[in-house]
């Protein structure tokens, strides 16, 4: 008979040891089912499963462990209840209604057919609504922790609730509840790899979800899509100001700069780092590497938040390359975190070391007041607000829209989570109409009217907070040096293919409105530490 432990076993509790080492010794007869019912199961468990879920994960508040870690801990453990213990990594797919049905699977074939667990030899102990999936599928089910069903009540601390624990105490391996609680098998991996710390910072960061992401509304094939097809021009772009040696890219995407970077035979002894804080889009990069397609076969990917510390050690790295990341911090963290990023960076570089940076910016001006044309005539301008969950059908509505009716759901959906307001007002000059706003917010809209596939993601992000005067500015209150070659300028493929018949500027003077020209897009700021 097996005792099936399904979880994430990030940790593991003093009372699950007591509990699994009475059933060894008692035998399963003198204990109770999950609903209260005798267990009908005799004799003494031959073994011991633990399916250890979401084992693809890590470096997240939900699952901050690495697979390995989890695993050292479970076999610590289970050395001291002498009795065979199996270990079995069963990766996230997803919210899947028969995960049970798939655990048992992968069971069996990651153990090449010889552990098959059935209802007949196999009781599982679960103590959260996972038990549900098992119970259907006709297993038996010890309940561990957890004293009433109706309730979902717990006589003891889960084992979150020591994490939990973890995460918030000012001296965690001071804490009477952890030492109370904490088993010394996870008490010990956890002191020797400094998982403590790790947690706490992982719960203080703000920007990122349980799942370690910026935005739960992206769609990163999408993306990846978009990062890849402007790969080569970033990467030209940057070229001549990247610095041989230890060259890194922050917020590395699917690590496209870094694969054309190794291409360079300027930088063939150099080692490359890849810094990614989504789950996601960091898995993507490891198995790039694993496919061989980095030509230097010195790079190295890390999951780690570039704001919330180092990314890199202290004067440690001539290169530092980040794009289309200012503006993220800006959005999803604050004004502050930009700030400290700003200053990790500077940390991080040897002296004469470059950071080169390429973001969107503000244009000059900003809150100037300027009256913006649309084109109402290519699209529809029906029902512009209306309410559609399912992002592949906000997509399409959006597309059918007038770059003027776009306009209307962008003021209305622009940050409105983040409590902004997009004031504008609609006026008639000349027989035609026009929005009177301020220039950074028509900026605003000009440079995202055309994202539909990710509305709701990029309806969170500000691109225009500062111009490029701002900028350097701030860089330069950090210690940097501005290089001589940093500008900011306006994309012609994008004024030609996204604007120019749908939109223009205008300004009012002397009564008149004179034809303002297009805003910067782009920003090109290589900050020099001396």
């Amino acid at each position: 008979m097996y005792l099936l432990i399904p979880g994430r076993h990030q940790l593991l509790t003093n009372f699950q040891f007591q509990y699994l080492k009475s059933i060894i010794d008692q035998g399963l007869h003198n204990f109770s089912d999950v609903f209260g019912k005798p267990l009908g199961k005799t004799g003494k468990p031959e073994a011991i499963l633990f399916a250890v879920t979401s084992s693809n994960h890590s470096n997240t508040r939900r699952n901050p462990l690495p697979f390995y870690l989890r695993a050292i801990s479970i076999e610590a453990f289970g050395n001291e209840l002498n009795i065979p213990t199996y270990i079995y990594g069963i990766d996230d797919v997803g919210d899947l209604p028969n995960f049970a049905d798939y655990t048992i699977k992968r069971i069996r074939h990651d153990s090449e057919g010889q552990i098959n667990c059935t209802s007949e030899n196999t009781v599982v102990v679960c103590s959260t609504n996972v038990l549900n999936m098992y119970h259907h599928l006709g297993f038996s089910i010890l309940p561990a922790e957890l004293d009433n069903i109706d309730t979902w009540h717990h006589h003891t601390p889960m084992p979150w609730d020591v994490v939990e624990k973890i995460a918030y105490s000012a001296d965690w391996q001071q804490e009477p509840f952890v030492q109370q609680y904490m088993h010394p098998a996870s008490l010990n991996v956890w002191q020797k790899y400094r998982i403590g710390e790790k947690v706490q910072l992982l719960f203080r960061d703000a920007m990122i979800s349980n799942d370690g992401d910026l935005t739960d509304t992206r769609d990163y094939n999408v993306y990846v899509r978009q990062m890849d097809d402007i790969a080569e021009m970033k990467y030209q772009d940057t070229a001549g100001f990247i610095q041989p040696g230890r060259i890194g890219d922050i917020g590395c995407a699917v690590g496209s700069w870094i694969k054309l970077a190794c291409k360079d035979e300027r930088f063939r002894e150099s080692d490359f780092y890849g810094i990614e804080v989504s789950r996601y889009l960091f898995e993507l990069c490891q198995q790039r590497k694993i496919n061989g397609e980095f030509s230097n076969p010195f790079v190295f990917f890390s999951k780690k938040n570039a704001v919330t510390g180092l990314a890199f050690d202290r004067s440690s790295m001539n290169t530092i390359h980040s794009s289309s990341l200012t503006h993220e911090i800006e959005s999803y963290g604050s004004r502050q975190d930009l700030l400290q990023f700003i200053r990790n960076r500077f940390e991080e570089l040897v002296h004469g070391g470059v950071w080169i940076n390429r973001d969107v910016v503000a244009p000059y001006k900003k809150h100037q007041e300027i009256f913006l044309w649309l084109d109402d005539t290519d699209g529809s301008n029906q029902d512009p607000h209306r309410i559609l969950e399912n992002k592949s059908s906000l997509s399409t509505h959006l597309q059918q829209l007038s770059t003027y009716a776009r306009f209307l759901r962008f003021a209305k959906d622009f940050r409105k989570q983040e409590g902004y307001k997009l004031m504008y007002a609609e006026t008639i000059y000349e027989g035609k109409k026009y929005i009177r706003l301020s220039l950074g917010d028509a900026a605003e809209f000009l440079s995202r009217k055309d994202y539909t596939d990710n509305w709701q993601s990029e309806m969170h992000e500000t691109f225009c907070f500062w111009d490029f005067n701002e900028w350097k500015n701030e860089m330069e209150t950090a210690g940097f040096k501005i290089h001589p070659s940093s500008v900011a300028f306006t994309n012609d493929w994008i004024v030609e293919n996204r604007w120019r018949g749908k939109a223009a500027i205008y300004k009012l003077e002397n009564d008149q409105l004179v034809a303002e020209p297009w805003p910067a897009t782009t920003m090109f700021l290589i900050g020099v530490k001396p």
